[in-house]
């Protein structure tokens, strides 16, 4: 699915709790057709809001598959960031839970929003010190294709965002905010994020 987005005062809801979920399960049957038990596959999500999206695509999957594991990891990218030295307030660093190494592995590396390409590529850095993969796929929920800075594409995407740059894409998740939706606000002030 792809909107696009010309231009908005206030943020609005463009995809509800019912499309949310339909969008989870598309994205794990798409996953299941690619590596159908995950053998030798691995999910890893990027802190913090990726971690919300893979753990839902996680438990999701061994629902599915009924299965009883499917390697999980959760890896912090603070201090990876291009910019983190240049930031007016310190950079405070999250969880890393990686419990095995992803030598020969296929990852499936997990966002939430992909937008201008710097958060994988310091997630891409990060997962070089747990091994060298067979291969690593991106799955993000959200993707911003027009507002890229660097050549990376999401291999699965729940939703295309086409808008302004001034536009901000917010996911929503119901452990966080009570309810699972996408909002899309004009500009990042009007999403009354810190």
């Amino acid at each position: 699915m792809c909107i696009f987005v010309a231009g908005m005062d206030k943020g609005r809801i463009i995809l509800n709790q019912e499309q949310f979920q339909l969008t989870i399960e598309r994205l794990c049957q798409q996953l299941i057709e690619e590596f159908q038990f995950f053998e030798k596959t691995c999910l890893i999500g990027i802190q913090p809001r990726g971690v919300l999206l893979a753990s839902r695509l996680h438990q999701r999957l061994l629902s599915i598959l009924n299965i009883p594991s499917i390697e999980y990891g959760i890896l912090d990218i603070t201090f990876y960031r291009d910019d983190f030295r240049i930031r007016a307030k310190p950079l405070k660093a999250s969880v890393t839970d990686m419990p095995f190494l992803v030598e020969g592995k296929n990852v499936l590396l997990v966002d939430d929003v992909l937008y201008s390409g710097r958060t994988v590529q310091a997630a891409l850095t990060a997962l070089q010190h747990y091994g060298r993969p067979n291969r690593v796929e991106l799955v993000a929920m959200v993707d911003r294709r027009f507002n890229r800075h660097l050549p990376i594409q999401p291999d699965f995407t729940g939703l295309r965002v086409d808008a302004l740059d001034e536009a901000y894409v917010k996911v929503e998740w119901k452990e966080k905010e009570q309810e699972d939706r996408i909002l899309l606000f004009a500009k990042k002030e009007d999403s009354e994020l810190p």
